[in-house]
């Protein structure tokens, strides 16, 4: 088999690289990224192998094309989303962390404006001036990267991992960093290379699922005011009629269930219950803002003043238009009903649904839609301070691969970076 060597010179500026560790590093994603320019940084020799055209496709259409980087929480509340895996990042999030990564961005050319729910984005809205900005990095930092190169399998030996094979050819190593991504979003690169390079050295995968994924309900309603999107709802969710978790945020009918932030939030709980066979269903609050007093005063008030007209005009004052006939379906009102004829009975039952809207889950979509994956390899089996395998000598971590996910708010991306570098600054030292 055909040996390949890392390059010794760049034409570019005929710079020579500083010969410490050959590090290579799978995957071309932000984890990836971060984690190649760190080690050039600390003096290693460094290629990236992206299976793909070019690095960066998936960061490049992360948070809808904006790239939600991070978020300013702070270190305990930040942690907190990412549930039992969590404290894993505890190590990482020390030494590197947002205002390390905002400096970095501001660095290499990147504003950065703080919105609501403290989420930092590029101040120009565009993800792929992010890849753009950190490709230029890494230029000057001196890393080779190279396309159209998947990973086939790992070169193992007593000592550890020395190399890997690509298109056939042998490339040697003294460091390896595995920064492959989940398996969502396959159509950009992410299709799970990376679990199964990981348990050819020897690695226990935890189950991979998807996670920040749209949600089917067994209700026909939903799929009515498909495209719909709701502010400022509180969302609750049940399994086995226990109340598991709740939400407060946006929220979007789909054709099969439903999408948003708030759904995406409780999504992952619901894939495992799920998965385990338990009856699961949301409530939806559609009037959070008001308790059951108020709302019912609202009510009253309403149909007082606009006795004279049918309930389908009067309750658009009170829900947007395509939900008017679903509501009136559900409680059972008549929409040519004059809301000055309405009962005590009837308000409170409107009311009650206005308030606790129950709606079935039965499934989710696919694993190619997850904006993150939950599973991966086990954190257990690598070592927080430095990202290293606990059982192969020079195999690094990064990113996605591992089992981390959090919910929505640039959680997920902020654990990407600061993994990648760790895991570069650790494999340059060797």
């Amino acid at each position: 088999m055909e040996k390949d060597t890392f390059p010794t010179d760049r034409k570019s500026d005929n710079r020579r690289f500083r010969p410490r560790a050959q590090c290579l590093v799978v995957g071309g994603g932000a984890a990836g990224l971060m984690a190649a320019g760190q080690a050039a940084l600390a003096g290693a020799e460094v290629m990236v192998l992206e299976k793909m055209p070019r690095a960066g496709r998936k960061l490049a259409i992360t948070g809808k094309g904006r790239c939600n980087l991070t978020n300013v929480a702070l270190l305990t509340e930040f942690i907190g989303h990412f549930g039992s895996t969590g404290s894993f990042l505890r190590q990482a999030f020390h030494r590197y962390f947002t205002a390390d990564l905002l400096e970095f961005f501001e660095e290499i050319g990147v504003a950065t404006v703080t919105e609501r729910g403290g989420r930092v984005f590029p101040a120009s809205g565009s993800a792929p001036e992010v890849v753009a900005a950190l490709l230029r990095w890494l230029d000057g930092c001196g890393v080779v990267i190279r396309t159209n190169a998947p990973v086939e399998r790992l070169v193992l030996a007593d000592t550890g991992v020395t190399g890997v094979v690509s298109n056939g050819t042998v490339i040697p190593c003294t460091a390896l960093i595995l920064a492959t991504g989940g398996a969502s979003y396959p159509l950009t690169g992410s299709t799970g290379d990376g679990y199964r390079l990981a348990e050819q050295a020897g690695h226990r995968i935890v189950p991979v699922r998807p996670a920040l994924v749209p949600l089917v309900t067994e209700e026909e309603w939903t799929g009515r005011p498909a495209g719909l999107q709701l502010r400022n709802i509180r969302v609750q969710l049940f399994t086995s009629n226990k109340k598991q978790a709740e939400a407060f945020g946006e929220l979007t009918f789909m054709e099969f269930g439903l999408s948003g932030p708030v759904i995406l939030t409780l999504s992952g709980r619901v894939v495992d219950a799920l998965a385990g066979g338990s009856e699961v269903f949301l409530m939806l609050d559609l009037k959070p803002g008001l308790d059951d007093k108020k709302l019912d005063a609202r009510l009253i008030r309403d149909f007082e003043q606009r006795h004279r007209e049918p309930l389908s005009s009067v309750l658009r004052g009170l829900l947007p238009q395509e939900l008017v006939p679903i509501a009136l379906e559900i409680t059972g009102l008549p929409p040519d009903r004059l809301a000055g004829t309405v009962r005590a009975a009837e308000r409170k039952r409107l009311r009650y649904w206005l308030k606790n809207w129950r709606i079935r889950i039965v499934g989710h979509r696919p694993l190619a839609e997850a904006i993150v994956t939950a599973g991966g390899v086990d954190t257990r089996e690598v070592d927080p301070r430095t990202m290293g395998s606990r059982r192969v000598r020079g195999l690094f971590f990064a990113g996605e691969v591992l089992d981390l996910q959090a919910d929505t708010g640039g959680y997920n991306l902020q654990a990407a970076f600061s993994t990648g570098w760790l895991a570069g600054r650790s494999a340059a030292a060797g």
